[in-house]
This record gives C-alpha cells, structure tokens and sequence, in this order.
C-alpha cells in the first residue's frame, strides 16, 4: 500500500528518486517496472505494472464502449512503461513532464495502489488552504466514512 506524501526534486535530465521506503515492496510487486500516464487530475499518476495491466483489463471490458474508448485515449494512449534504475529513480517522459508542468520541485503523493506526482505549487493550491482547495469536499467525504 503506498500512502503519504514525499517533498522531492525532478533532475535537469527528467528523472526523479523514488523514496527508499517504496523501493523494495516495488521490487518484490512489479520487478521495479512502472507505467506513468495521465489520469483526470492535472498530475501524472504512476502505477506498478501489473495494477495498470488491471485496469487496462477493465476498461477494455467496460459495457460503455464510449466511455471506454475516452478512456483507452486518455489514460491508455499516453501511458509509457519505465523501469526503477540502480539509483532509486524513474525518468519522466519529456511529454507526460510538460503536459503536468512538471519541472524542479514536485510532490509524490501514495494513493494506495499508485501514486500521483502533482508539480509542488498545484500541489498546495489543491491540498492547502486556498480558493482551489480540497478542504470542505474531503470534510463532507470523510462524515461519510465509517472509522
């Protein structure tokens, strides 16, 4: 399960260190291969790659055929297999990097079966306390939430 949020630094060359803490349980997941592709938030998401073959799986099952050829262009179409180097990093494809602004200082947030990678300042536009913010949704989300 990934979970929590990791402050980090994309390199000159695209590339960015997966924390430490995740390293290992992607090894033994996935072999330490990737899928990074867009998602419907204006962030990439990265997934192992047996659970972005899931989800491949299910939308090409989808019984809303549009809905599913929408899905296949945007999530699908875009989505690029990498690999977890010796150093702990994944290079981010220059498109996928342009398309979530994605330069220099940038926030790896779990999301139990992926991650989102959220350029830094979208990031706390969304998650912070502006105009832009989550804050009231999550407060309505989590009265529903049993715990």
């Amino acid at each position: 399960m990934f979970s929590g949020s990791h402050q980090l630094t994309i390199d000159d060359k695209g590339r960015l260190a997966i924390p430490a803490r995740y390293r290992q349980e992607l090894d033994s997941a996935c072999s330490s291969q990737l899928v990074i592709t867009r998602g419907p938030n204006p962030c990439l998401e990265i997934y192992p790659a047996p659970e972005f073959l899931r989800l491949a799986d299910d939308i090409q099952n989808m019984e809303d055929r549009e809905s599913a050829e929408h899905l296949k262009s945007w999530f699908i179409g875009f989505a690029c297999e990498t690999e977890i180097d010796k150093q702990g990093r994944v290079l981010l494809p220059p498109m996928l990097r342009r398309y979530a602004r994605l330069n220099g200082s940038a926030v790896l947030m779990g999301q139990i079966r992926r991650f989102d990678l959220w350029p830094e300042d979208l990031w706390n536009e969304r998650f912070g306390e502006g105009p832009q913010s989550l804050a009231a949704k999550v407060a309505d989300a989590f009265r529903t939430l049993k715990r």
